[in-house]
């Protein structure tokens, strides 16, 4: 009898950490968009890529995940750049990217 309800706990703790995931690369995607948008840029591939997740700890002391993600954009359609973005939690917490995003990236966090 137990081995069901653990199967059902294991597949409910999947899908929140599957919908926390979408949830945060939403988000990036949302914060690169923007800052690409408002720096006058091209934001290319109309996507983020995960590179990187790391337990960290929060403001109030508690582990949290830190997800890392990359985006690029292009200033004259031909040279590629590559930017970076990091959450922790639903918090931009790091940001590289095209110049002239910060007024964007401040009314983001």
């Amino acid at each position: 009898m137990s081995g069901p309800i653990l199967l059902m706990i294991l597949a409910a703790a999947a899908a929140a950490w599957w919908s926390a995931s979408r949830a945060a690369a939403e988000r990036a995607e949302r914060i690169g968009r923007e800052a690409c948008r408002a720096a006058g840029v091209q934001w290319l591939d109309q996507t983020v890529h995960a590179s990187g997740l790391r337990l960290r700890r929060r403001e109030d002391g508690r582990l949290g995940v830190e997800r890392s993600f990359r985006f690029e954009y292009s200033s004259d359609g031909v040279e590629r750049s590559v930017g970076k973005l990091v959450l922790r939690g639903d918090e931009l917490v790091g940001f590289v990217g095209p110049v002239g995003a910060e007024g964007v990236l401040e009314a983001m966090r």
